[in-house]
């Protein structure tokens, strides 16, 4: 949610953002939304006025009172009542138009970064550096789940029939290399200076509403029928929501934190979940970083972040790539957001993996987290999210590119202590 003040100075450059974005329709908000703020903050001083000749008026009666003035004291309460039902009237006339300024306020983008590509959606992402050698082995590489059957490490029918499709029975080794995953995620995160926390996995709706637009939410979130809970989408928005209605001391900055957790998603609008694979998925594991920081320091956060996620795919010999995500692709509440793809040899191309996002002080004015200086001044602090790794979907990109012409898994050096020292799967 943008600072309404930029509205009131230059709504221009509020509206050529939204041009950026593509986002046309909602070019009438700008407009509507610093006429109303005008008149809120008329209403505001009109309420103001009556309140002192309110506090006035009251000392006069007192005053006519007690020299006997009984008749002109009565005029002048006549004048309160008066005034207190224009006042009524006004209060609750600031409470609507509050309303409504925040209505709109909620679904104007947030000022894109002045590097982000301009772009309609994601086939105009840039791709900005690779690492590592994409091969394309001389032998097939089978679809992940035939690789995992062979395995004995997935069974989607059982899924199927307790739960429906988007789910799966992970099994034996190939269930252990997922837990491998995660835990090494973990060990890699905390090994890089990040706090490790497990959070919630279920939140309020007012930290719905401050982590994510109300779009987002629709198309992802799964609600707890008749309570205020959401289950999370993702563990960023549980771990931001962590510091809602806080003053950190700015000596307290930054907070980075790695979190594990389970993701629900509905996936609206992914056109269909698929039924014999685990890329797209109602249910599944992640382990997440966030950075809560100075407006100053966040840009060096972004690179910082996204640079995890390379290192630790790149330490699993994954060969990835990185794309800067144009404006149409951004999501209301993001800055700038870069995607890590990693190399799938079956269908020789990469895929999105991880995804990095800088939402400047989109969240924190949502959430009310702020920061006070060594001045006694109070400013929002910058939000950050990264994702270090995501099973089942890793596991697509780990099972490519380690499987053998034999059949079997190599496991990675880095790996083996968490797969009890095994050096292959089959």
């Amino acid at each position: 949610m943008l600072d309404i003040n930029l509205l009131r100075t230059d709504p221009e450059r509020v509206k050529e953002n939204i041009r950026k974005k593509f986002q046309d329709a909602k070019l009438p908000l700008v407009d509507e939304v610093v006429a109303m703020d005008r008149e809120w903050r008329e209403t505001m001083q009109r309420a103001d006025t009556l309140r002192n000749q309110r506090k006035v008026l009251s000392k006069q009666i007192g005053g006519l009172m007690a020299k006997g003035q009984r008749e002109e004291a009565e005029a002048v309460k006549k004048q309160v009542a008066d005034a207190a039902d224009e006042l009524a009237a006004l209060e609750a006339r600031e409470e609507e138009l509050q309303a409504e300024i925040r209505k709109r306020m909620l679904v104007i983008p947030n000022i894109i970064d002045d590097s982000v590509p301009i772009g309609r959606d994601d086939r105009e992402n840039v791709e900005l550096e690779r690492f590592g050698e994409p091969v394309v082995p001389p032998y097939e590489i089978p679809y992940h789940v035939d690789i995992m059957e062979r395995l004995k490490g997935i069974d989607l029918d059982a899924a199927r029939s307790t739960s429906g499709n988007g789910f799966y029975y992970l099994m034996g080794d190939i269930a252990r290399l997922h837990s491998a995953i995660l835990s090494y995620g973990r060990d890699f995160m905390i090994d890089r200076g990040f706090t490790y926390c497990i959070p919630p996995f279920m939140i309020h709706g007012n930290v719905v509403s401050g982590v994510m637009s109300f779009a987002e939410m629709e198309n992802m979130m799964y609600k707890i029928e008749g309570e205020d809970l959401y289950l999370i989408g993702t563990s960023e928005h549980s771990m931001i929501g962590k510091f809602i209605d806080t003053i950190l001391d700015e000596s307290q900055l930054p907070q980075t934190l790695t979190s594990y957790s389970p993701c629900f998603r509905k996936e609206v609008g992914a056109h269909g979940i698929e039924e014999r694979g685990v890329y797209r998925i109602h249910q599944f594991e992640k382990q997440e970083m966030i950075v809560v920081c100075k407006p100053e320091d966040s840009p060096m956060w972004f690179e910082r972040l996204w640079r995890n996620t390379v290192d630790f795919f790149r330490s699993m010999d994954i060969p990835v790539r990185t794309l800067e995500c144009c404006s149409g692709d951004l999501a209301d509440l993001k800055v700038k957001s870069l995607d890590v793809e990693a190399w799938s040899p079956r269908q020789q191309k990469y895929f999105e993996v991880g995804s990095c996002s800088n939402l400047g002080d989109a969240q924190a004015r949502r959430l009310q987290i702020r920061v006070k200086g060594p001045d006694g001044k109070k400013y929002l602090a910058h939000t950050l999210n990264n994702t270090c790794v995501a099973p089942p979907r890793m596991l697509i990109a780990f099972l490519e590119n380690n499987l053998r012409e034999d059949g079997r898994i190599h496991i990675p050096t880095v790996l083996q202590p968490y797969m009890g020292g095994k050096e292959w799967i089959g």
